[in-house]
């Protein structure tokens, strides 16, 4: 059976490009192809894709959202194509439900694999950026609690992240009173000074 692909790329080039060379394989069926975030999503919810490949730019921190809200969709699974990712970025895809990160440059067959393996429940994270971003250093708190602490940073409330994470609220609490704790921070707005200047989120 064909996998069912849906683009999401607001550069027209790119989208083309991208499109175009998913078509060369009989196995991927191209269901449609969007140019922002919001109809990605629509077309998600009304169409059902299999796999939703979200095209972005370094600097647009809205596509890991978006991301999530197409991987809470039932049936669908999204995966991030970028040049780059950032730690931030990558904290939040791992510790969330997308199911893939892959960079640009990698061989036509490495992405064609990526979609399958992506398709058939699978989590495809490059393993050397995956371990860069996720290596703390001296960072005592674990990818969860940089996570929440990360949407703390975003302004999400407790119940924001509860909903994004799939926790209770008092989970979530728990998790930025062990971060103030780690952190021996005074608060918690002392504990996003702490992990921003320590370039931790």
């Amino acid at each position: 059976m064909a996998i069912d692909v849906l683009v999401s790329d607001v550069l027209h080039l790119s989208r083309f490009a991208l499109t175009a060379l998913l078509a060369q394989e009989e196995e991927f069926r191209i269901v449609g192809s969007t140019a922002n975030y919001l109809d990605t999503v629509e077309f998600a919810e009304l169409h059902r894709p299999d796999v939703v490949i979200i095209s972005f730019q370094r600097e647009e921190s809205d596509a890991v959202a978006f991301a999530e809200k197409v991987a809470s969709i039932p049936g669908c699974r999204s995966m991030l194509l970028a040049t780059s990712f950032t730690r931030p970025v990558v904290r939040r895809a791992f510790a969330g439900d997308i199911a893939g990160l892959v960079q640009r440059d990698v061989p036509p067959r490495q992405f064609f694999d990526a979609i399958r393996r992506v398709h058939l429940g699978e989590r495809v994270f490059d393993a050397e950026l995956t371990v860069a971003a996720l290596g703390n250093g001296d960072c005592p708190l674990t990818p969860r609690e940089l996570s929440v602490l990360t949407y703390v940073y975003q302004g999400d409330t407790v119940g924001e992240i509860a909903t994004r994470l799939r926790l209770s609220d008092g989970t979530v609490r728990n998790y930025l009173s062990s971060v103030v704790t780690k952190l021996k921070a005074r608060n918690r707005i002392d504990a996003l000074r702490i992990a921003r200047e320590s370039h931790w989120i």
